[in-house]
């Protein structure tokens, strides 16, 4: 008998009218700040972290953890494939009769690609807390110039393999 081919669901949507075109998926990318990321255990337990992120356009997201040794580093050691989520809520729209007639307004895009975990390139750490403090810090800051501390830090680039988007403009769908 043969084995039985499971079929790859990545990047798939069912209700294609909500696939947003891939030029607005990766504006919304680069303009969030916080990432769900997903990696699996050895016994095939998923484990989602929200991370801070940078993504500039091209085909890689850059997310960062502390130097210790969790379950997010253990699993991208022992499996480097991650699925990255980031989403925006709006209104819930009033059905009209019943309540399951109600529909959410949002917009989401997910990445599915490998993860390179970075230890030591202390440039590509700079950059990345250069950007991070870009996005997310306020212009009016001052520091003393350099990073002390970029040892204690690990960074991650996950290769862009499969980006989608979808938005859903509620009951007017």
């Amino acid at each position: 008998m043969e084995a039985e081919t499971i079929p790859d669901l990545r990047g798939r949507m069912t209700r294609g009218k909500r696939l947003m075109p891939d030029v607005e998926a990766r504006a919304f990318l680069r303009e969030k700040k916080i990432a769900n990321i997903g990696t699996v255990d050895r016994n095939g337990w998923p484990y989602v972290v929200p991370l801070t992120y940078i993504y500039e356009g091209g085909e890689q997201v850059y997310f960062h953890t502390g130097g210790h040794q969790g379950h997010f580093l253990t699993n991208l050691e022992q499996n480097p494939k991650a699925c990255l989520e980031v989403s925006d809520i709006g209104p819930l729209h009033k059905g009209q009769r019943f309540a399951c007639d109600s529909a959410l307004v949002y917009t989401s895009v997910v990445v599915f690609g490998t993860v390179k975990i970075i230890y030591h390139d202390r440039d590509k750490k700079a950059w990345f807390l250069d950007q991070l403090l870009a996005k997310h810090g306020d212009p009016s800051w001052t520091f003393e110039p350099g990073y002390p501390l970029l040892d204690q830090i690990i960074l991650y680039e996950q290769k862009i393999e499969i980006l989608t988007g979808k938005h859903s403009s509620g009951i007017y769908h």
